[in-house]
Parts: structure tokens; sequence; C-alpha cells
């Protein structure tokens, strides 16, 4: 019979954490010390606050360990901070399986919603291991790290949250695709610019109030996105070419959006518009952003005026997908990695399609069925979804010599 090898021992450690007011040198102090006991470092962990520090270690013990203690509680007391040591074996637990990135995003972020989140993550068993803040200004951000409850799950119970709340919430698996390169898919009318350009059209040919009537039924659901795109376009018979020039001109924006495309770009994401609207309008934003790919409806044109018609097929519902799916292929990321965002029911394949589809600023059904919805003006708050925190933006910005603006606070 073979003898069986008795397992080592668990090696014991020390949970050391000090706290008070950070200041230079807390940090190297602190390991000038352990460094004189020959203790091996196993985690560490420090946050600030408003200038208070919280600096945690786990180090391995050394044999007589009541020396290491009254050398830190001298560190301590020079430092005008708390001490605690707790003695223990091991390292930390490792996080249970089902890990998620919760992120809340609030204008404001009041104590009561975050109370009811972290309330709901509680009645799942689950746990929030870590929490960080990703902006505060325009809006407040934060970032749970949670474990120990399945992401789908989570997302369904803090979607419903979210609405009582009135904040915003995106769970997103904790893994490596959140930070890999990815592709941005983002729909144009009410989504990278504001209002919607066949409106605007519209307007110019005097039956601007038909038409959102039609397109509001349109981005509901409650109409077929091709027929309702063909009737549209049909008012617009007659209308000069050169409309499509002054509406470009006049197109605003979604604040936040040129800030979104410039720093993801840094970061070798790439980006698609895909529209229910007009290449003639889309091709040019696309050029202006640096957008990598652009599909639209192709507007007919005859002796400088509309005809009334498109030309080629419809981008509906169903072509959105396609498309994001033969984006992806073409930059050479899995679906999964890529994101949608959109605001209306032709937007809907897209955002389901998509490894991230978030509803931005949408209508009932689409953020129903999103993956998650953001409802704040900023287009930026997606760059939180993605890990990427206001600090860091403000900080390439900088280096690029563009100002962000920043609260008085």
């Amino acid at each position: 019979m073979l003898e069986q090898t008795p397992e080592p021992p668990t090696p014991r450690t020390l949970l050391i954490t000090l706290t008070g007011r950070d200041r230079p040198g807390v940090t190297s102090l602190v390991f000038d010390t352990l460094a004189r006991f020959g203790v091996e470092v196993v985690d560490i962990e420090q946050i600030v606050l408003r200038r208070r520090l919280i600096l945690g270690l786990l180090v391995s013990s050394p044999r007589t360990w009541t020396a290491l203690r009254t050398a830190l509680e001298d560190v301590a007391r020079e430092l005008d901070m708390t001490l605690e040591i707790e003695q223990g074996s091991g390292d930390n637990q490792p996080r249970p399986q089902g890990r998620s990135h919760v992120t809340v995003l609030g204008t404001p972020l009041r104590a009561p919603a975050v109370a009811a989140i972290a309330g709901r993550i509680a009645d799942t068993g689950a746990n929030i291991d870590r929490i960080e803040r990703m902006a505060r200004y325009p809006i407040t951000a934060i970032d749970l790290h949670v474990s120990g409850v399945d992401p789908v799950e989570l997302r369904d119970l803090l979607a419903r949250e979210a609405a009582t709340q009135g904040v915003d919430i995106a769970v997103q698996p904790a893994s490596l695709l959140r930070r890999g390169m990815r592709l941005i898919v983002m729909d144009v009318d009410s989504t990278l610019v504001q209002g919607e350009v066949i409106e605007m059209l519209a307007a110019r040919a005097g039956c601007e109030d038909e038409v959102a009537r039609v397109t509001e039924q349109a981005m509901r659901g409650e109409l077929d996105f091709a027929e309702s795109l063909r009737s549209r376009v049909a008012l617009l018979e007659g209308l000069e070419a050169s409309a499509l020039d002054d509406v470009y001109a006049d197109l605003q924006l979604t604040p936040g959006a040129r800030t979104t495309v410039r720093v993801l770009k840094r970061l070798g994401y790439r980006f698609a518009i895909v529209s229910g609207g007009f290449s003639q309008l889309t091709d040019r934003l696309a050029a202006d952003l640096g957008i990598d790919f652009a599909m639209a409806n192709e507007l007919e044109i005859v002796d400088g005026r509309l005809t009334g018609r498109v030309v080629g097929p419809i981008v509906d519902r169903a072509g959105k997908a396609t498309a994001l799916r033969r984006f992806a292929a073409e930059v050479g990321v899995p679906v999964s990695s890529t994101v949608a965002i959109g605001d209306g029911a032709n937007d809907l394949d897209m955002l389901n399609a998509a490894g991230l589809g978030i509803a931005f600023n949408a209508k009932p059904v689409v953020q129903e069925a999103a993956h998650t919805a953001v409802n704040v003006p900023y287009m930026d708050a997606v760059l939180y979804l993605l890990g990427i925190t206001r600090e860091e933006v403000v900080a390439a910005d900088a280096e690029e010599g563009i100002t962000t603006p920043e609260p008085l606070l």
C-alpha cells in the first residue's frame, strides 16, 4: 500500500489595516517596516476617499510576530493612523463563480437607490467584492464587482430595481471580453445625433407633422419600418437636393458622442453606423467622426430633386443585425465582442445580436428587450460600461490639448 503524503500546513498570515489621513510616504514607511521582518506580501488593497486612506495588507506571519506588531504600532502612532492586525491562515478565499460588473448611473445617484441595489444583490446570496467610482460629472457612475450569482439572473432582477429607483444599471459578465478590442455599432437618428433627419427634411418640404407622426409609430414598433419609410420618403418628392446640405449643417451630435468615438478609437476600437436614414448624410457623418463603416438607405435624386423613392434594399430591423455581423467579420472580432447602441424598435435585432446591446434614451419596448438601458443624455456614459473612468478620459484628452469640462467641486 502506498503511503499517503500529508498535506503541508497552511501558512499563517496577518491581515494589517491602516486607516487615517493620507499623505506622501505612508505606503513606503509601512513597507520599509515590513521589510525588516522578511515577510511575504500576499495581497494589498489601498483606496483614498477625500484624503482619507484605507490600506489593507495580507502578509505572511513571521515565527514571532509580536515584534512586527510593536514596530507597526510605532509607525501608526508616528502617522497618527489607526492600526488593526488580525491573525489567520492562507490567502483570500477565491471569489465564487458567477462574477459580474454592475455599473450604476445616476443624475444624481442617491443613497436609497444604492441601498436598494445592494439589497437586491444580497437577496440572491451574492457578494459585492469591490466598488469603484467611474465618474462623478456630469453623471455619477459606480462599478460594483459582484460574485456568486448568474449574471443573467442578476440582470433581470436589477433591471426591475433600476426602473423603481430611476437609475440606469448595466450587468455584464466579468470576462476578458470587457478588456479586448471591440466593434461599436450605432444607430444614428436620436442616438448619435439629436432628432430625426427625415423630420428635418420634412420640415423643409412642408410635411413635418405628418412625417413625425409616422416616425413615432414606427419607432414604437407599431408599423412595419420599410413600409413606413417608403410612405414618409414619398412625401419628400420634389424637394431640392440642396436641402440635404442644409440638414447636415444643422445636425447636432448627442452630447458626449464625439468624446466616445475619440476615446475608443485611441484604444483600437472600430466603429460602424447603421441607419434607417440616408447615406447622403451618414457617409459624411462617418467621414467627419472617423467612423470605419456606414450603412444607410439611399435617396433617389434626379435633376437635383428628390424623387420620393429610395434606391436599393431598405435598411430595416433585420438589415441592421445583418450589418452588425458583417462588420464584425470584416474587423475580425466575434459577435460577442460587439456593442450595439440604438433607440428604436428597428434597432432591436441589432441590440439582441450584439454582445452588449444598449438602449439609449429608447422607447419602452426597446428598453425592456435590450441588455441594458441608458437614460442619461450623454453618449459617453457608454465608456463607463466598458470599464473606462472619466479621470482616464480627462487625462488622455489633456495630453492632446483637449479641455474636458469639470465640476466646480
